[in-house]
């Protein structure tokens, strides 16, 4: 036995011949990192583990050893001359320490994700393969190095609407490995639309009967026009506890969002009582602010939301339920409330009179009834930031979309905040400029530079910025019907993102970030996702070359757009 284990060590260590470990492009960059020459051989290294570490932190390491010997084709050893991982409690939550010398590495943390990101940080200091599910012949060594690690912020999400288009769990998880790659920790699931209805509740099926799904999409943004293509599926409660524990593994936090009162129509056409008008309803086939809303003034419709929100309390653990509670008026398209006789009688009963700032008055009320009931069960609530029109109750969180001004106004209120400005932060936007060669999309346009150049505390006194939580993008699927097309427009900016989330201010460096993509490309490839390179200056889905700067200065006379 004792000549095998030379043997063995023998055989790794001609493997690991003079390996040359490759450059450092870790993304997000760490906190502190020294490199200095020489390598540490990781084919067939010998793995330690803290016998004090919990279970899923032994899990997440076990995942990362499973993705080294898949990779290298060889397999790992117990023992303490390899990469040691110990518990460290004197460290934050997230935090983490890499030690890498020449006959061994060390690895520090106190918790879960701590191990989690110092696992991600070491799979990015490797080739690319280790993301992938074959042995590749390559130098598997890191460079020796010393890394002290830990975020900036402590919320660091990004959204999914799997409500316009659906998405399955399989293609939910996969959107939660790139998310976990990068170190992102809140996962805001977006699970109710005027366009479908997506989860599961066992007191009210016609949610999923009917409300899960439409008759056809509009083509484009012909508003007349319907494809006649039946769309929907939704998310048993199995599945979404699956997704939650998936999540929970990999350090992601699922957010789930009950838009209310607007964005409902497709609960109205399974209930139309909860409607002002009491319907009939259709669950709608095109974009935009549907008129229809829940009517504010009927008891049944509280009845109807605190029932769901005791279901999805059950299945989702996490402190904050995002409410919506953004775009609930449609002007041009008439408000329901005001010529609704229960809307009037609970305004009259409320003190609240006539006027332009009556709805909103009456919102205040709907938002804050269901955040007394979330607050009783242990919850806090997120809401879009039309939520802070008229008088929003302490306690709420508010997530700034349209633009950067509600969220600077609700932390100056004192409200917690998380940034996710359209203007930096909306992943259903163009990338480039040439729109020809760009899949459809909602308008906009937002390269990865412009993502990458968003500093969340602009503005800001340093009081109020002491209430911003974090930063999170969002992508709306209006356009978006594919799994290829929804990693194209989330990859590589959710690199972007994941800079601003994680990295100090005078970290950042859009140069050194550019120059690691392409690392971050090969892992891509690795993973089987898609991902854009109209940094490369290939555009679309099809990766077209760019014009030159003369040709799309002609297109663009040509072919005018207001960004």
């Amino acid at each position: 036995m004792k000549k095998l284990t030379i043997l063995l060590s023998a055989l790794a260590v001609m493997a690991c011949a003079k390996p040359v470990p490759q450059e450092f492009h870790v993304i997000p960059m760490p906190a502190q990192v020294e490199i200095t020459d020489g390598a540490f051989c990781v084919k067939g290294v010998q793995i330690s583990v803290d016998p004090a570490m919990d279970e899923l932190s032994q899990k997440a390491i076990g995942r990362f050893v499973e993705a080294l010997e898949t990779a290298t084709g060889v397999k790992t050893r117990s023992g303490e001359k390899g990469i040691c991982f110990t518990v460290n409690p004197d460290l934050a939550p997230e935090a983490y320490c890499i030690d890498i010398k020449a006959d061994g590495a060390s690895v520090q943390a106190s918790a879960l994700n701590g191990f989690l990101y110092a696992c991600e940080t070491l799979k990015q200091m490797l080739p690319a393969a280790i993301y992938g599910n074959k042995a590749v012949k390559a130098d598997w060594a890191l460079p020796l190095a010393h890394i002290e690690d830990q975020p900036r912020f402590t919320y660091r999400g990004m959204h999914l609407d799997p409500c316009r288009h659906f998405f399955t769990i399989e293609e939910t998880k996969r959107y939660l490995d790139v998310m976990a790659a990068y170190k992102l920790n809140r996962f805001h699931w977006h699970l109710t639309e005027d366009q479908g209805w997506r989860m599961e509740v066992k007191a009210y099926p016609k949610l999923t009967e009917i409300g899960a799904w439409r008759d056809g999409t509009v083509i484009k943004k012909d508003w007349d026009s319907n494809d006649g293509i039946r769309h929907g599926g939704f998310y048993t409660q199995e599945e979404m506890k699956e997704i939650v524990n998936y999540a929970a593994e990999r350090g992601i936090t699922v957010i789930p969002e009950i838009d209310l009162p607007g964005h409902m129509v497709a609960a109205l056409a399974a209930y139309p009582n909860l409607g002002c008008t009491g319907g009939p309803y259709k669950v709608w086939s095109r974009w935009g602010v549907a008129p229809d809303i829940l009517c504010a003034g009927n008891e049944d419709v509280y009845t109807f939301l605190e029932t769901i929100l005791t279901e999805l309390i059950d299945i989702f653990p996490s402190e904050y339920i995002h409410i919506g509670g953004d775009e609930a008026f449609n002007e041009e398209m008439g408000i329901p409330w005001d010529h609704c006789p229960k809307c009037a009688a609970k305004m009259q009963q409320l003190g609240i009179k006539k006027g332009p700032m009556a709805k909103h008055y009456l919102q205040n009320y709907v938002t804050a009834r269901i955040q007394d009931f979330l607050n009783q069960h242990g919850r806090k609530i997120i809401g879009w930031d039309e939520v802070l029109e008229g008088n929003l109750a302490p306690g709420a969180t508010v997530m700034s979309w349209r633009g950067v001004k509600g969220g600077i106004e609700a932390a100056n209120k004192g409200f917690d905040v998380v940034m996710t400005p359209n203007s930096y932060l909306y992943f259903d936007y163009y990338q480039s400029k040439e729109r020809d060669k760009e899949p459809f999309a909602i308008g906009g346009y937002l390269p990865v530079e412009n993502v990458y150049a968003y500093e969340p505390y602009t503005g800001l006194t340093p009081n109020a910025q002491k209430h911003i939580l974090g930063v999170q993008a969002n992508l709306w699927t209006e356009y978006v019907a594919t799994p290829e097309h929804l990693e194209y427009m989330l990859l590589p900016r959710m690199c972007a993102l994941s800079e601003i989330q994680w990295c100090a201010a005078d970290k950042k460096d859009f140069a050194r970030f550019d120059a690691s993509l392409d690392h971050s490309f090969e892992i891509f490839d690795a993973m089987g996702v898609n991902y854009c390179l109209d940094v490369r200056g290939l555009i679309g889905l099809d990766r077209q070359p760019a014009r030159t700067p003369e040709e799309l200065e002609e297109y663009l006379k040509e072919n005018p757009r207001s960004w």
